[in-house]
């Protein structure tokens, strides 16, 4: 790497805020990947003759491998130097979306699917730690914290828009081929803007027993869920997965305490600030991916939205989160400790799920999907940013790599869990409900309308679970994160030594 590519610690980078448009382009195509592929995925099923048994492994083989290599993925940006991490990520998510674009059959889609999820663990941590050891000033972090974390949170929904779009008026395939000017344009922008702050390397061997245990474990759990989805809880294979899953993550923390260079430093995790952050968000995504999930399938099958309206009908949800990221957290973020705004965040957004609640076959939109939308769109915008942000700081930069790994593996877990739990409560209550009212629908009209009421019943019986879940991420919060507002109060320290918790340079004005 050039000397031009390194600047010295304790300086403001000059190009800091043009390197954020193109990290925030790479987490915007990085999040879109998550929902875009799942409009699409009825064409490209048909078009390549996947087996509805097999269609799941075009989202599953992506989560596995984003999933698994997260830690591995941040380690080695700790290692390499964020940058170059950052552009090997981008070229590699732009080779993996043109395969996917150009599959001729399912092998070849679900090796790209693999492929893209690669790219993507290298890239996501690389992405987030760079933010974090650029902008060292409280009140520059907070800004920088609040457009990455509108783009973390409201990606997903811009994802279904696009694919809406893309798949009714274009081809399938678009939703890879779109990738790769995304990724272009990122990665030529970040080799010349991005300077990373000198020392800020961690340059101790690599532990090897840490990555194939935390990979195959965050593997085997992700695994485990995506399986008891379409396979159910008491699979012996999902079982076996849980507790395979269980033990290997045990393992892994057990070699981690006693290496002398740590894929993951236990100090990281076991500060209580950033543990309460890493479990707040992660419950909250939990919640988040199920309604995602639900409300695309109501308003498409219940509603007979086309895949672009429904993707439009979202919009409420993005608006709230940008508001909630860059007014409200963002302007609050130096004034209040970050509790204070992820707590009510996280319960104004529960408020949002309870209305939501209400859901029947002929709800109407204006009275309540906006209105709910709205809110859960403000109150996680205004969470996820002081989160993000707290997630990083105050980590030495040589951590940095692997702590933005650690919420971004929340994130993956949590949405891989959601997903699978919040389906199984929602198809148990359906079929429940349709072999409650089958008898008394004579007609095929009414048998039909039971179909749907009992769709509306599962989806919301799950939303219902999505709002216990919220409260307790609120809760956590509340309890677990102490930290005072940045450039305030210190963060807490955990026992650790001293030496061990060296916050990241503020620059006096």
């Amino acid at each position: 790497m050039s000397e031009t590519a390194v600047k010295a610690p304790g300086v403001p980078d000059a190009g800091r805020w043009k390197a954020l448009v193109f990290i925030a382009l790479a987490q915007l195509m990085v999040v879109l990947d998550a929902t875009i592929v799942n409009i699409a995925l009825p064409s490209a099923q048909q078009d390549l003759g996947i087996s509805d048994g097999n269609r799941q492994w075009v989202v599953t083989a992506y989560a596995l491998a984003f999933g698994g290599l997260l830690l591995f993925g941040g380690r080695i940006a700790d290692l390499w130097g964020r940058k170059r991490a950052f552009v090997v990520g981008l070229a590699g998510f732009a080779v993996a979306s043109a395969l996917g674009g150009a599959a001729t059959n399912e092998a070849m889609m679900f090796g790209a699917r693999a492929l893209q999820g690669v790219f993507g663990a290298l890239l996501a941590p690389a992405a987030l730690s760079l933010l974090a050891v650029m902008f060292t000033d409280a009140k520059e972090r907070a800004k920088a914290f609040g457009i990455y974390g509108a783009i973390a949170g409201g990606g997903g929904a811009v994802g279904l828009i696009l694919g809406g779009f893309l798949t009714e008026y274009l081809d399938w395939r678009w939703t890879f081929f779109v990738n790769i000017p995304f990724a272009v344009v990122a990665a030529a922008g970040a080799w010349l803007v991005i300077r990373e702050p000198q020392g800020g390397r961690n340059r101790s061997p690599l532990d090897i027993p840490g990555v194939i245990l935390s990979t195959l474990g965050l593997v085997a759990l992700v695994y485990g869920f995506t399986r008891a989805e379409s396979d159910g809880w008491s699979d012996a294979v999902t079982v076996g997965m849980f507790i395979g899953a269980a033990v290997l993550l045990l393992a892994f923390v057990l070699v981690e305490s006693k290496v002398r260079a740590p894929l993951l430093p236990l100090r990281v995790v076991t500060e209580r600030n950033r543990g309460g952050v890493y479990l707040s968000l992660g419950l909250a995504i939990i919640a988040m991916f199920g309604l995602f999930l639900f409300l695309t399938y109501y308003l498409q099958i219940v509603k007979g939205y086309t895949p672009v309206k429904t993707g439009f009908a979202f919009l409420p949800m993005i608006a709230g989160m940008i508001t909630g990221s860059t007014q409200i957290g963002t302007r609050l973020m130096t004034r209040v400790a970050p509790r204070l705004l992820m707590g009510p965040g996280f319960l104004t957004a529960a408020l949002g799920m309870l209305l939501l609640t209400q859901l029947e076959v002929d709800t109407s939109y204006a009275a309540v999907l906006l209105p709910g939308m709205l809110l859960l769109g403000l109150g996680m915008g205004t969470a996820f940013m002081p989160a993000m942000s707290l997630a990083t700081q105050g980590v030495e930069p040589r951590d940095a790599g692997v702590a933005s790994a650690m919420v971004n593996t929340s994130q993956q877990v949590g949405g891989a869990i959601g997903t699978a739990l919040l389906n199984t409560i929602a198809a148990s209550a359906t079929a429940s409900y349709i072999e409650d009212h089958t008898a008394s629908a004579a007609s095929r009209p009414q048998q039909q309308l039971v179909q749907l009421q009992g769709m509306v019943q599962g989806y919301t019986s799950a939303i219902w679970f999505a709002v216990g879940i919220l409260v307790v991420a609120a809760a956590i919060a509340l309890t677990f994160v102490n930290a005072g507002r940045p450039g305030g109060t210190a963060l807490a320290r955990s026992g650790d030594a001293a030496e061990d918790e060296v916050p990241v340079p503020v620059v006096a004005h």
